[in-house]
């Protein structure tokens, strides 16, 4: 009975987009309109694993040039800096072991001749490249305390030449003070 439930519902889901489709046909078209998804061109399964190992090249790259940010701001005991370009090596080391296991199931479907899990486990990988990339701008964001202020701290002090030499501030007498309060009870016990 779940089952005749769930065929329905995605009957009556279908219906509702056919229904859509069938409205928005009458409309005149867009040519503004911009869709959010892209078409990728087909690669052929020996392009993907060339584009496969370009992917993994370029996050390991990502991976060295926030590493040696990483070592500088360590260097500089900029805590700050230290742990959001660790944090941003961490995700990016990541994606990087999962993308060699994705590089890995995609050269098992090549040899497999199945195309289906090649196109999805290149789909996989570009993503985490895309990932990759975007921790990579996202640490170079990261800001550390050197970098609150612009150029050196410079003081000044200067001292003015009018005031007095002399002690001479004067303070009242000081006189003893005398606390009265209620007399305190005497005991006679002998």
């Amino acid at each position: 009975m779940a089952v005749l439930r769930t065929s329905f519902g995605w009957a009556a889901v279908v219906a509702v987009v056919l229904g859509a489709g069938s409205s928005a046909t009458a409309q005149q078209p867009s040519s503004d309109v911009q869709v959010g998804f892209e078409q990728h061109p087909q690669l052929s399964s020996q392009d993907e694993l060339a584009q496969a190992d370009v992917a993994l090249a370029r996050m390991d790259q990502a991976a060295s040039t926030v590493r040696r940010e990483l070592a500088a701001a360590r260097a500089a005991r900029d805590v700050v800096k230290t742990l959001c370009l660790n944090d941003k090596l961490s995700q990016i080391d990541v994606g990087i072991r999962s993308a060699r296991d994705r590089q890995s199931s995609l050269q098992a479907a090549v040899q497999r001749h199945d195309t289906e899990l090649a196109n999805h486990e290149f789909s996989i990988l570009v993503v985490l490249r895309q990932r990759a990339e975007q921790l990579n701008a996202e640490a170079n964001q990261c800001i550390g305390e050197e970098v609150a202020f612009i150029g050196q701290t410079q003081v000044t002090a200067t001292v003015d030449t009018n005031l007095p030499t002399g002690e001479t501030a004067t303070f009242p007498p000081t006189e003893p003070v005398i606390v009265a309060g209620p007399p305190l009870p005497v005991s006679a016990t002998f």
